[in-house]
């Protein structure tokens, strides 16, 4: 499948990060192998967003620590950065809500680029250049404009994806959107027995085509 064919992908890692570690860069990696050795997704980039310190975990280092610990330990990385919108937040932020806005910001993104796009073929002709940006703004409203924009989705382990079990700890709507509109990349361990978890919950078995399951070996 050529690329232009593939779903690009955005791989968002939400947690204290209290401090980074190998194997949270580990994560990414797998993933991305993963995710593209499926042949019908593209990563394209990796995110890790600490929480803010209203999240107020016991021993959590404050924010501005934590993310200069993730930048240091992602400064040599490619594809992999820092975001700190979460972080800077006030209140504690809903993984729902990092997700979205991570996604709409792909899709302000991909919007802008859209609207500088269009170029003359023939510097000059002004009526005609008016003609193109008349058919192409009436194209707009038609089509999608997330149509190529890519997917974010989130990266987490055995242990986020079974916390969707404890009682009161999720909203069952946030956990049905998280699966439902953006999906999961879940590194599991052996002895986790994820598959059954998700066998056994309506929401996450509804949606089981958007949980991708790799083996941590």
């Amino acid at each position: 499948m050529e690329n232009s064919e593939k779903t690009e992908v955005v791989l968002l890692a939400c947690g204290s990060f209290n401090p980074i570690t190998n194997m949270h860069l580990r994560l990414f990696e797998l993933a991305k192998d993963y995710m593209n050795g499926t042949g019908k997704y593209r990563v394209i980039k990796g995110v890790i967003s600490p929480v803010g310190d209203a999240y107020k975990k016991k021993g959590l280092i404050s924010a501005h620590h934590r993310v200069i610990m993730a930048e240091l330990a992602t400064k040599n990385s490619e594809w992999v950065e820092v975001d700190t919108w979460e972080s800077l937040q006030k209140d504690w932020v809903e993984t729902l809500k990092v997700l979205r806005h991570h996604q709409e910001k792909l899709e302000a993104s991909s919007c802008d680029h859209q609207q500088d796009s269009p170029r003359l073929e023939r510097p000059g002709r002004k009526r005609k250049w008016a003609e193109q940006r008349q058919d192409f703004s009436q194209k707009e409203l038609l089509e999608p404009k997330t149509k190529d924009v890519p997917k974010v989705k989130l990266l987490c382990g055995a242990d986020l994806l079974e916390s969707f079990g404890v009682p009161n700890l999720w909203k069952s709507e946030d956990i049905t959107r998280i699966v439902g509109d953006y999906g999961l990349i879940c590194i599991t361990r052996a002895g986790n027995n994820a598959e059954k978890f998700i066998y056994e919950s309506d929401a996450l078995w509804k949606h089981r085509n958007n949980i991708h399951l790799k083996l941590l070996l």
